[in-house]
């Protein structure tokens, strides 16, 4: 590759351009392999192809003269297919499984863990001297076999020999590749150590070596075998004998399961439950009903407000207009979340500041009533959103033409006329994009509702923790069981977002044409 000649230098080298340029490729680089390596050290094969495709197509652009425009596009089509496509497509994939609690992890992982959950120690077993090590931050152990071989590992690492150890009365002192932990150390991580476990090889049913006191080892080893070849698990104590179900669970030829499960596709299952399911489908028209009432009212009152406001402080005859468009949107100054937390204390029925200042000590159950909590929904939205439109119609109100103003006053067009036929019109086409993203983003105001009444007053009929003002995201969060309110639930939290999704798309595809039409009336 040739390499630019320093302009104006009387000699050839590096001009500093291409210095800058190589080092910026340098350094996506170096953050490239290194993602490549930890996506290759994790076995995420899919990550790992999609860093590798991204540095060759970095690479590529960055370094041929032919592409040129993607110099500016990849940064941008990166993020892109990074945070968006890819998280729509996995929301997608997971739509269609079973993840969740009981199902979190692959088929061998969920093996490795039923093994491990029921271990025992085996009865008669002999002990072994035990010193606790450590490689870095990773506690070990190291144990003196009855032969008098020494054999360290973590609980990544099975236990294996170790050469050029050192041993005084049973007690290994010093160990190559390891840290021998002092006393006073290994009671700081007292917890840790407990509840170590070392394989005693590859084969998990070989068992593990732990210890209560870091000073002796016992063998423990699993109720459960696994056998490869049958692709069984059998409890030894009871003989039963569990094969793997289409719902990743080893069942019983009884129908009962293992409480560890893995990822299995399930279809269109989770669907099925989200609309056939009565105890999601019931809350579930509910809340979809109130999702699009909350997020139609919300932009509509916040633009009516806001377009009111400004054509009040758009009169050139209204003395002190900045101080009053400061005041206005002094609202939209204060984040979101912390806006809704302190209306919800302003609210609150036994101490809120409405009800002892404002009505003189009533307890009005703001956010405790199905009906009145959705009115303080709805009033705590138009508090909160007023102001952002009060700034996009005065930004349209003042770059509207004065020239077809000025005809239409010409021609005898009334104040009336000219706003009815003109200036709406006209507003309305700068402002119809930002009212749908409105849309979109109210029918997805889950800080608001999170915040301020935390999707209650729950329904008295469901057995699932729903509320009345909860909208679909919000349902969507206490369906995964993120809030700890019930068990985790990811497949079916995905389907609702997959539905949530469609919602909005469609509508926003509709409104966005309906604008084309009133650009062409304007």
């Amino acid at each position: 590759m040739s390499l630019p000649a320093t302009r104006g230098s009387g000699r050839t080298g590096w001009s500093p351009g291409f210095l800058v340029k190589l080092a910026l490729i340098a350094l996506v680089d170096a953050l490239g392999v290194y993602a490549v390596l930890a996506a290759w050290s994790a076995e995420s094969w899919g990550l790992l192809a999609a860093m590798v495709a991204l540095l060759l197509a970095a690479n590529w652009a960055y370094f041929s003269k032919r592409a040129l425009p993607w110099k500016y596009i990849l940064p941008g089509l990166a993020f892109l297919l990074v945070y968006q496509v890819y998280v729509v497509a996995y929301t997608g994939y997971v739509a269609f499984t079973n993840y969740g609690d009981g199902h979190n992890s692959t088929k061998e992982q969920a093996i490795e863990a039923l093994l491990v959950q029921n271990e025992r120690r085996v009865e008669g077993s002999p002990s072994s001297p035990l010193t606790v090590v450590a490689q870095g931050d990773t506690l070990g152990f190291a144990v003196v076999s009855p032969e008098g071989v020494v054999e360290a590992g973590t609980a990544d690492e099975p236990l294996a020999a170790v050469d050029g150890a050192s041993v005084e009365a049973d007690r290994v002192t010093a160990l190559p590749g390891y840290e021998v932990l002092e006393y006073a150390a290994v009671l700081e991580r007292q917890q840790e150590v407990t509840d170590l476990r070392v394989p005693v090889s590859e084969d998990p049913n070989d068992g593990s070596i732990r210890t209560q006191d870091a000073r002796t080892g016992y063998v423990f080893t699993s109720t459960l075998t696994y056998d490869a070849a049958s692709d069984t698990m059998t409890d030894t104590t009871t003989g039963v004998t569990y094969t793997p179900n289409d719902d990743g669970q080893f069942e019983a030829a009884d129908g009962s399961t293992l409480p560890v499960g893995w990822r299995v596709l399930v279809g269109l299952d989770n669907f099925v439950t989200a609309f056939g399911d009565e105890r999601y489908a019931g809350p579930f028209g509910k809340i979809l009903l109130w999702t699009f009432a909350f997020a139609v009212i919300s932009v509509a009152s916040t633009f009516l407000l806001g377009l009111f406001l400004a054509i009040a402080f758009n009169d050139a005859r209204l003395r002190g207009r900045r101080v009053y468009r400061t005041l206005v949107i002094l609202p939209y100054a204060i984040p979101g979340f912390l806006a809704a937390l302190l209306w919800s204390g302003l609210l609150n029925r036994s101490y809120g500041f409405v009800n002892q200042v404002l009505f003189g000590g009533a307890e009005i159950p703001w956010l405790t009533d199905p009906l009145l909590a959705k009115l303080a929904v709805l009033g705590v939205n138009l508090w909160l959103g007023f102001p952002y439109m009060f700034l996009i119609c005065t930004g349209a109100l003042q770059s509207l033409p004065g020239d077809v103003l000025e005809a239409a006053k010409i021609d005898g067009a009334g104040r009336w006329r000219t706003w009815r036929s003109i200036t709406l019109p006209l507003l309305l086409v700068a402002t119809a994009p930002l009212l749908i993203s409105s849309f979109a983003f109210n029918f997805n105001n889950f800080t608001l509702i999170y915040m301020l009444t935390g999707g209650g007053p729950r329904f008295d009929d469901a057995s699932v923790p729903l509320g009345h003002t909860d909208i679909l995201i919000s349902m969507v969060y206490s369906v995964s069981g993120l809030d700890g309110t019930a068990a985790k639930d990811y497949g079916l939290a995905s389907a609702l977002s997959i539905v949530i999704f469609l919602v909005v798309a469609t509508i926003s595809a509709v409104a966005f044409r309906r604008t084309r039409s009133l650009e062409e009336i304007a």
